[in-house]
């Protein structure tokens, strides 16, 4: 039996909005790019955090009174979590076994022949724990599901070799073509991002997939958004994806005691003018 591990932090069925069809979306945890807009920053990190939600504390103070820990570090030993009246209290994070996660995925089988859906693994950025990836897409395959990868791209070349012969469609996220815009927004270059779509457009063997998020005062000048239609154009893919900004992942911050970029509003016209560039 397999037992290499990987921490998720959430497993979501019934979902409609990360490929085709009714899927099971698996969040792996831990990334290599430090979005300024991030919905889910719980999946930044690799370990296991504890997220608090003030606005639901009343401050009893029964977490404070069965806590064995004395160290001032969280073991997470769950305890406060389970003394809590007002489920003000989570922990982010747990490990599975490529076993346990493929359990989850086979419960609705039906539903992914039915609709033309099936799994897909995202993040975080899944591509971190290639090993495991490698595994569990493999299992997916043998068992005749339909398989999705949401990734950055921002992975050596030869963690793609390692999963594409298991993996149906790539959702693949462009943020900017401009490398300084790209590192502003992210901290990281976008040369290896674009590099990998290239080839994964050469390969051939998976459907691909264009995301790209529209960002208030980020990509959302006319330029940048023309630079990243231009670059496309030498991309074979199935469709694109444009992805307005939303506020959604505010209270995720507050409960990690993040600080949250509040990016302004998104004009509601603006995406269907981007949609006549493309």
């Amino acid at each position: 039996m397999n037992k290499i591990k990987a921490t998720i932090f959430e497993i979501q069925r019934n979902s409609y909005v990360d490929g085709p069809g009714i899927r099971t979306t698996i969040f792996f945890k831990g990334c290599n790019l430090k979005c300024k807009w991030c919905h889910n920053p719980e999946s930044q990190v690799f370990s296991r955090q504890m997220m608090h939600y003030k606005t639901k504390c009343t401050g009893c103070g029964q977490c404070r009174q069965i806590c064995q820990n004395t160290s001032g570090s969280c073991v997470f030993c769950g305890q406060c979590i389970i003394q809590c009246p007002n489920e003000a209290r989570q922990i982010c994070g747990k490990e599975y076994t490529v076993q346990e996660v493929f359990e989850q995925i086979i419960k609705d089988k039906i539903f992914y022949e039915a609709s033309g859906g099936g799994v897909t693994f995202s993040g975080g950025e899944c591509m971190l724990q290639a090993d495991f990836l490698e595994e569990i897409l493999k299992m997916c395959k043998e068992a005749g599901i339909h398989t999705a990868v949401d990734t950055a791209g921002n992975v050596p070349w030869e963690s793609f070799e390692k999963i594409l012969p298991y993996t149906d469609m790539f959702l693949y996220d462009i943020k900017a073509v401009s490398e300084n815009l790209h590192i502003e927004g992210t901290s990281v270059s976008n040369k290896t991002i674009l590099s990998n779509l290239k080839q994964l457009s050469d390969n051939g063997k998976a459907e691909i997939v264009i995301r790209i998020p529209i960002i208030p005062d980020f990509n959302t000048h006319t330029g940048e958004i023309r630079k990243i239609a231009d670059f496309l154009q030498g991309i074979r893919y199935k469709n694109i994806e444009l992805l307005p900004y939303h506020k959604m992942g505010q209270y995720k911050y507050e409960a990690l005691n993040m600080h949250f970029n509040n990016y302004p509003d998104l004009d509601k016209g603006i995406i269907e003018s981007y949609k006549k560039i493309f």
